[in-house]
């Protein structure tokens, strides 16, 4: 049993323990694990909307070479250059600044003494455009590969470039700074919950990155940045405030680019409500933002929404038409992610807590069981032994006095009766022996058939006792009887109910000691509701301490026959009470006052 017991503790309790206990481990991740589930439905919302806003931007930029081609076939180029400024601003809001300039370096529109808007453009892009400074510029990725091809050649072709450079303003060496390698904006994704994922050094570093700018600028003149492309999007800062500037030529070999710079006010009014437009479902739980390169936010989709706007709990940078602007989200309950991780961390906890504990009691249950089962096999073992012990002592008596009989050894008249009477004797206890396991081997079948008829039980009692009389004063037993004077009715077996009452007899008479004392008593009881008591009482040795139920299972026996003698097979207390509940009584045991035992036959009496 100790080795069984081992094996079980290794092969499945200890696994268990172990994987419950990896299990709790993993709780403490819950919230990590959540954010990230979180971050990625999120991270989709901001994408989807940055994409819209590149797209709308890509919009904008298709109508304006629209314009453009369309004012040209109205006018001609040299005239319209002159106008343009006029004629794109009358015809397409979304202009500030209408553009006009050779690739040569002569600004034909828009005049810097026409208006406020026209001499400050003049004054931030008249170099640029002039191709008299080299600038920083965040270019679409479509005209990057044309710039970088010229790059080189047109730096050999300008050795004023690197003198330009160093004359930069003060402001402008502000701008660059601030436009360096850092977003604007710091997501809590990847520095928020620091101590969360610390253990995790690939998805740290990787946020680590996400605080860096994808957008980077370049440095070059504006005839660099056309190449041979017909148009393309550009942008700048110009102390700190940036610039969009859309441009467009008919034709690779025309001297005249078209351009304008963006009203970003105008510009904002178009994008706001796309960034108002939030998922239904994500309602309630974000608001989505559009934050500038200063991360202020421009638009949002909850207008009353407040919040630390340096701190979004995802962001997506829009990309080099607007560069470091950035689409944002934010939580409205930020509170509800913890909960929702402390929820999650709940349920997952009690869930393991209940697995644990199911664990833990089927354990104990199939060790009890098997404890259970190994006892019955010894058990059946001492049975196997106990009746080869019954039938070959009874077996023995009688071949030996059938054979002094047959031979004729005993002549006297009286030994001749006795020897008949312990053949007898032991022929009718081979008989319940056989009978006993016989009746038992049908009850564990299910096979064992009643005959319910209304009967005496006091008859009953009265024939079984008479008949086993004889036996018990024949060894000695002083056998007592106190039945009632009237008959008691019950619907019952009559063999099945005399056989009880013989079981209970023979087990008082296998377990007594040297005061040989039996008493069988019938009554009618009334309480708890009428039935009839049979008790068998003696003087015996009793049952010891916590065995009152176990002697009533199968193979169980409270002293072993093979060391005290007592004979028996086990089976005899559990056939009366299974016999008894068969016919909605009982079999009890109480220990006797002065010493012994009290076996009690409880069964309903017959109704009207």
């Amino acid at each position: 049993m100790k080795k069984v017991a081992l094996v079980f503790l290794l092969a499945v309790f200890v696994p268990s323990l172990v994987l419950a206990w990896l299990a709790v481990r993993t709780l403490r991740d819950q919230q990590f694990l959540l954010e990230k589930q979180q971050s990625l439905l999120y991270q989709g919302v901001a994408d989807s909307a940055a994409k819209n806003v590149q797209d709308l931007l890509s919009d904008d930029e298709r109508v304006f070479t629209e314009k453009v081609a369309a004012l040209l076939q109205r006018t001609n180029p040299a005239a319209l250059a002159k106008t343009f400024d006029d004629n794109l601003r009358g015809d397409w809001p979304l202009a500030q600044v209408g553009f006009a300039v050779t690739l040569t370096g002569d600004i034909l529109s828009p005049s810097p003494y026409s208006r406020s808007d026209a001499l400050t453009f003049c004054t931030d892009n008249s170099r640029f455009l002039a191709n008299r400074e080299s600038v920083e510029v965040y270019l679409n990725p479509k005209q990057i590969g044309n710039s970088l091809a010229l790059n080189a050649p047109a730096q050999s072709q300008m050795p004023q470039q690197t003198e330009l450079k160093d004359a930069n303003s003060e402001s402008s060496k502000r701008t660059a700074q601030l436009k360096g390698g850092n977003r604007a904006v710091y997501p809590q994704q990847s520095v928020g919950n620091y101590n969360n994922i610390q253990k995790f050094s690939q998805v740290e570093e990787q946020q680590q990155q996400n605080t860096f700018s994808k957008v980077a600028a370049s440095e070059a003149e504006f005839r660099q940045l056309i190449g041979e492309a017909n148009d393309g999007t550009l942008a700048r800062f110009v102390d700190n405030k940036l610039n969009v500037l859309f441009w467009y030529r008919a034709r690779r070999d025309s001297p005249l680019v078209f351009g304008a710079q963006i009203a970003l006010p105008k510009l904002i009014e178009e994008l706001r409500p796309m960034i108002e437009q939030v998922e239904t479902a994500l309602h309630e739980e974000i608001c989505v933002a559009l934050l500038d390169d200063t991360a202020r936010p421009v638009a949002k989709s909850h207008s009353e929404f407040r919040g630390n706007w340096k701190h979004p709990f995802v962001a997506t940078e829009i990309g080099e038409a607007l560069p470091h602007w950035e689409v944002a989200v934010y939580l409205l309950d930020p509170a509800k992610l913890t909960r929702s991780a402390q929820s999650v961390r709940l349920t997952l906890g009690l869930l393991i807590a209940l697995l644990v504990t199911a664990i833990a009691v089927g354990s104990w249950l199939i060790v009890m069981d098997l404890n259970r089962q190994l006892t019955l096999a010894r058990q059946k073992t001492d049975f196997v032994s106990n009746v080869s012990h019954e039938l070959k002592t009874p077996l023995t008596s009688i071949r030996m006095f059938s054979e002094l009989l047959s031979e004729g050894r005993v002549e006297d008249v009286a030994k001749q009766r006795s020897y008949l009477a312990i053949i007898a004797a032991e022929t009718a206890r081979l008989t319940r022996l056989i009978n006993n396991v016989l009746d038992f081997a049908r009850l564990e079948r299910g096979e064992k058939k009643y005959v319910f008829k209304e009967c005496d039980i006091v008859a009953i009692a009265h024939e079984t006792a008479e008949t086993y009389r004889p036996h018990l004063e024949a060894n000695g037993f002083q056998f007592d009887c106190d039945l009632p004077g009237s008959p008691i009715m019950i619907n019952a077996d009559r063999d099945a109910i005399a056989q009880v009452l013989v079981n209970l007899l023979s087990n008082a008479e296998k377990y007594s000691d040297p005061r040989k004392e039996i008493s069988l008593q019938l009554a009618r009881q009334s309480t708890p509701l009428p039935h009839v008591e049979a008790r068998v009482l003696d003087r015996g040795l009793g049952v010891p301490a916590n065995c009152g139920e176990k002697i009533f299972e199968k193979f169980f026996r409270a002293h072993d026959s093979l060391s005290s003698g007592i004979q028996g097979s086990g089976l005899g207390l559990t056939l009366a009470r299974q016999i008894a509940r068969a016919h909605g009584g009982e079999v009890i045991y109480e220990p006797r006052n002065g010493g012994g035992s009290c076996f009690i036959l409880r069964l309903p009496l017959k109704t009207a």
